[in-house]
C-alpha cells in the first residue's frame, strides 16, 4: 500500500485524501494548522511549516510520493523533497505558476495566446504600461494573489497610479491588458507518468468579487473550441513533463478565440463538478496519476451546475440537502468568514 504525502491541509487536500482512501492509498498531510480540514480525512498529519526542513524530511521518510494542494508551496521545499522521492506535479510547474510574468512567458512560448502584459517593478513602468494600454488594464501582484486578492482594475478614469502602486506594497507586479470576452471557461486535464493525457469537459465559470461562484457543464461553446482548449492543456502538460491534474482557465473572446488566463498545477475549484457528474472525479484522477495507476475515463454521465458556498452561504445547506439530484460537499471548517469557501453543491440536470 503506497503512502502519498500532501502539502497543504485545506479543502483540496481533504478531497484528495478522501479519493486516496477509496484507492487503498494512505495519505500524510503537512500543514502548520493542527486539525486542518485535510487532517480530518487523511491517515496522518505532520504539523509543521511548508519550509520546515525537519518536517519536510519527516514527510519524505513517511511517504512514497509527494503532491500538493496549492501552488504557493515553496519551490525550495518541493526541490528538497524531489531529491529523495517523486514529487508530482514537478517543481518546475510551481516555478511557472507562482509568478504571473513567468507564467505568461511560458504560455506564449507554448504557442498559446494570453492577454498582453507588462512587468511592473516601478511607478514609472506602471505609467508606461498604462499609456500603452490606453489607461486601462488589470494590475496584479506577480506572486501569491488568488480569489481576486492583490489586484486593481484601471478603467482609464482617475487612475491614481501612485496611490494604487503604494497600496499594493510596491512588490513586483504585472499589468495585463483588458480582453473583450464573452465568457470564461476552464478545463481540467490529467497526465500520467507514461505521457497519457485525459481531459474532462470544459466548464463555463461565473465569478463574483473575484471568487468562483458557479461552474456549468456543458459550457456554451462550439465543440471545436472545446477541443482547442484540450489541445492547449495537452501542450502545457507536455512542456512541463507534468504528472497529475491541472486546471487551465481561458477567456472565450468575442471573435470565438481562446486566451489563457492562468494555470493551476493542482486539482481546481472549477473541477469540483466531476465528483457528481463523472464516474472518476478530478481528485481520484490526480491520485491515480501520482500513484502510477491507470487514468480513468473522464467522460461525464450528466450535465450539471456546481455552486460554491461562500461564507454565510453555508446556512443554505438544509435547502440544498432537500434539492433533488444534488450532491452536497462540506469542508469541515468551523468559521464562516466572509469570502471563505465553506463547501460546494453540484446539481445534476
Amino acid at each position: 500500500m503506497k503512502t502519498v504525502g500532501i502539502i497543504g491541509g485545506g479543502q483540496l487536500g481533504r478531497m484528495l485524501a478522501i479519493a486516496a482512501a477509496r484507492l487503498n492509498l494512505r495519505t500524510v498531510i503537512l500543514e502548520p494548522q493542527a486539525d486542518c480540514p485535510a487532517a480530518q480525512t487523511a491517515t496522518r498529519q505532520i504539523v509543521g511549516a511548508y519550509d520546515d526542513e525537519v518536517a519536510l524530511d519527516a514527510l519524505a521518510a513517511a511517504c512514497d510520493i509527494v503532491t500538493y494542494e496549492f501552488e504557493n508551496v515553496p519551490v525550495a521545499a518541493a526541490t528538497r523533497l524531489a531529491r529523495s522521492l517523486p514529487v508530482y506535479p514537478p517543481p518546475k510547474a510551481l516555478e511557472v505558476a507562482q509568478d504571473r510574468v513567468t507564467e505568461k512567458r511560458f504560455l506564449n512560448a507554448c504557442g498559446l495566446e494570453t492577454a498582453r502584459f507588462h512587468a511592473v517593478d516601478s511607478l514609472a513602468e506602471l505609467s508606461a504600461g498604462l499609456a500603452d494600454f490606453g489607461g486601462r488594464g488589470v494590475l496584479k501582484t506577480r506572486r501569491l494573489g488568488y480569489d481576486g486578492k492583490g489586484q486593481h482594475v484601471f478603467t482609464g478614469r482617475d487612475n491614481k497610479e501612485e496611490t494604487v502602486y503604494a497600496a499594493l506594497g510596491a512588490v513586483p507586479l504585472i499589468l495585463e491588458s483588458f480582453i473583450s470576452f464573452e465568457r470564461e471557461i476552464s478545463i481540467i486535464a490529467a497526465r500520467s507518468s507514461d505521457g497519457t493525457v485525459v481531459c474532462f469537459d470544459p466548464a463555463e465559470n461565473v465569478h463574483r468579487q473575484g471568487i468562483l461562484h458557479t461552474s456549468t457543464v456543458p459550457a456554451r461553446i462550439d465543440p471545436a473550441l472545446g477541443a482547442k482548449a484540450g489541445a492547449a492543456a495537452r501542450a502545457i502538460l507536455e512542456a512541463l513533463d507534468y504528472v497529475g491534474v491541472i486546471g487551465v482557465e481561458f477567456f472565450v473572446t468575442a471573435e470565438g478565440g481562446l486566451s489563457v488566463n492562468e494555470i493551476a498545477p493542482r486539482v481546481h475549484n472549477s473541477g469540483h463538478w466531476t465528483e457528481a457528474a463523472c464516474v472518476v472525479s478530478q481528485f481520484e484522477q490526480h491520485m491515480r496519476a501520482v500513484a502510477g495507476l491507470p487514468l480513468g475515463d473522464a467522460s461525464r454521465h450528466s450535465d450539471c451546475i456546481m455552486h460554491n458556498l461562500i461564507g454565510e452561504e453555508i446556512d443554505s445547506v438544509p435547502e440544498w440537502l432537500a434539492t433533488p439530484r444534488t450532491l452536497v460537499h462540506l469542508y469541515g471548517k468551523a468559521d464562516a468568514r466572509p469570502g471563505r469557501k465553506m463547501g460546494h453543491v453540484t446539481t445534476l440536470r
